[in-house]
């Protein structure tokens, strides 16, 4: 089940803190409850993503995003992802977690997420490609910013994403089986 009551605090939370300028960083911190295991008593990888949403909509609040999303009556959806597993995230261990919007093209917004264990060691991390909609398709992203009163241009994405949309471009779709 959808964590709403885990999110309605985190939204709350980011109620009372101070905006965020294009770039900065969100941090939460959440803990592994036994409904977030796996069969192996582990945070379960597609929880993870779940939870992701944890950070993102909140850092969307804090950024004037989603104050925008209402007045223009868009929605957000994510159009991709790219996931790290490196340590795993046990029954009640804590974590926090860090989202950034890390830069923009003509039609997406680039996110960078990651959970980080107590001891600072990266449990994993994500990169989303999300996308702001309207009746017509996808918003491009000069309207996104001109809705939020910036002028800004994307700064350059890190090599890493932009390799991954180069594979992501290359992929077949629809997929051929």
């Amino acid at each position: 089940m959808y964590p709403f009551i885990r999110m309605t605090k985190e939204l709350w939370r980011a109620r009372s803190q101070p905006r965020l300028a294009l770039g900065e960083t969100h941090v939460s911190h959440h803990v592994c409850w036994p409904w977030d295991l796996d069969l192996w008593k582990e945070l379960n990888n597609g929880r993870t993503l779940t939870l992701y949403d944890l950070g993102r909509l909140p850092l969307a609040q804090r950024s004037g995003l989603i104050d925008v999303l209402k007045r223009e009556r868009w929605g957000l959806t994510m159009a991709g992802v790219c996931v790290r597993y490196r340590r795993r995230v046990r029954l009640m261990e804590r974590v926090e977690m860090r989202s950034r919007l890390i830069g923009w093209d003509r039609r997406f917004l680039y996110i960078e997420q990651s959970m980080w264990k107590a001891g600072g060691e990266c449990a994993n991390q994500a990169v989303y490609r999300g996308a702001v909609t309207d009746r017509n398709g996808i918003v491009t992203t000069d309207r996104i910013m001109a809705a939020m009163g910036h002028e800004a241009t994307s700064p350059e994405l890190p090599e890493w994403v932009r390799l991954w949309l180069e594979a992501e471009d290359a992929r077949p779709w629809p997929p051929q089986m």
